[in-house]
C-alpha cells in the first residue's frame, strides 16, 4: 500500500470524523458522573470481558489456520494468532488496513503467497458478515417489542428520508463511469501484466476456494459461532463492571454485540465515537440512561483498544524478532 500525502488526508479526515461522532455522543451528558463511574468500575468484570475477547481472537486464529491447510499451506498457530492480533493493531490506526497488514505477516513468515491470503481474509469476514445478518435477524424476532420502534423511527425513517433526497440518476450515472473505469483499468492491466494479473487472479481464486476445500466444515462454522459467543459473553461481563448496568441480562449484550458490529463496520480507526454512541443507544432500550451507557462503552472499548495495544504490541515484537534472529 503507498501512503502518501493524500492517502494520509483520507485517515486523518476519517479519524476527525470519529472524533466529531464522538464529541456528539458526549455532548450535553454530565460528564462528571460519566467519569466517576469509570474511576469505580470494578475492574475484575473488565478483565474477564477482555479474556472473553482474547478467546474470540484465538479461536479467529484457528479458524484462519483451517482455511491455509484446505489449500495445502502449512500455517502454525502462533503465526497465525500474531497475525490476527497484528491486524487489529493496524486497525487502529488505519481502518481495514489490518486486513492486509496480517495477510502480509504471513507473507514474511509462512512465504504464502499475499493474494491467496487476501482470498482468505475475504472469505472469512463473508462468514462475519453472514453471522452479523443472522444474529440481527435473531434479534429482530426475538426482541421485536423492544427493537422495533427503535429500529422504525431512528433508521428507518432516516433512510427514508436520506433515499428521498437522492438524485437517482445522478447515481446510476457515477455507477456506469465506476464500471467502465474498472473495465478500463482491468483490461490494460491484463495487457500489460498478463502473466502477473494471471497469476494474481489464480492466487485469489485459490484463497476464495479454501472454505469449499475444507474436509472438517462443522468445526469452521462452530469457531466462527464460538467467535461470537465470546464477544457477546465479552459485553456481558462488562454489564458487572458498572452499578448501573449490573442488573442487565444476556438479551442485552446480545443486542449490543449486534449494534457495536454495525459500529466497527464503519470506515473509523478502532471504531472510535460510532462504537460508543451505538453501543449506548443499544442500552438505552433496556432502560439504561444514555449517560450510564455512555459510560459503560467507554469502559468496554477502552479495554478492548488496551488488550490490542497490550498483546499486537507483543505479537508485532515476536515477528520482528523471528525476522532478524
Amino acid at each position: 500500500m503507498t501512503f502518501d500525502l493524500k492517502t494520509a488526508i483520507k485517515y486523518i479526515i476519517l479519524f476527525l470524523i470519529g472524533v466529531g461522532v464522538l464529541y456528539l455522543a458526549f455532548r450535553g451528558q454530565d460528564l462528571g458522573k460519566i467519569w466517576q463511574e469509570i474511576k469505580t468500575a470494578n475492574y475484575f468484570w473488565v478483565t474477564v470481558s477482555a479474556l472473553a475477547v482474547l478467546v474470540a481472537h484465538v479461536l479467529r486464529a484457528l479458524r484462519w489456520q483451517m482455511l491455509y491447510k484446505s489449500i495445502h499451506y502449512k500455517v502454525s498457530f502462533w503465526n497465525a494468532y500474531h497475525a490476527v492480533m497484528i491486524g487489529y493493531l493496524a486497525n487502529l490506526a488505519l481502518p481495514r488496513f489490518g486486513e492486509l497488514g496480517r495477510c502480509s505477516v504471513i507473507h514474511r513468515a509462512e512465504k504464502v503467497p499475499m493474494f491467496a491470503s487476501i482470498g482468505t481474509v475475504i472469505t472469512e469476514r463473508l462468514f462475519d458478515v453472514l453471522m452479523l445478518l443472522l444474529t440481527s435477524l435473531a434479534m429482530v424476532t426475538l426482541q421485536y417489542d423492544i427493537v422495533s420502534d427503535f429500529l422504525y423511527d431512528t433508521i428507518y425513517l432516516n433512510l427514508v428520508k436520506k433515499l428521498n433526497s437522492l438524485n437517482y440518476w445522478w447515481l446510476v450515472g457515477l455507477g456506469m463511469i465506476i464500471l467502465l473505469l474498472a473495465l478500463i483499468i482491468v483490461y490494460f492491466l491484463r495487457k500489460k501484466f498478463s502473466k502477473k494479473f494471471l497469476r494474481i487472479f489464480v492466487s485469489l481464486r485459490q484463497g476464495f476456494g479454501s472454505y469449499g476445500k475444507l474436509k472438517q466444515k462443522g468445526l469452521f462454522l462452530t469457531y466462527t459461532l464460538g467467535i461470537w459467543i465470546f464477544y457477546s459473553l465479552s459485553m456481558y461481563f462488562a454489564f458487572s463492571s458498572i452499578q448501573a448496568t449490573s442488573g442487565l441480562h444476556f438479551n442485552a449484550a446480545f443486542t449490543a454485540i449486534v449494534f457495536s458490529g454495525f459500529a466497527m463496520a464503519a470506515p473509523v480507526q478502532g471504531g472510535i465515537g460510532v462504537f460508543h454512541w451505538v453501543v449506548a443507544q443499544s442500552l438505552v432500550l433496556y432502560g439504561i440512561s444514555f449517560n450510564d451507557g455512555l459510560a459503560y462503552s467507554t469502559i468496554i472499548h477502552s479495554s478492548q483498544v488496551l488488550l490490542i495495544l497490550l498483546l499486537g504490541g507483543i505479537s508485532l515484537s515476536c515477528i520482528l524478532f523471528k525476522k532478524t534472529g
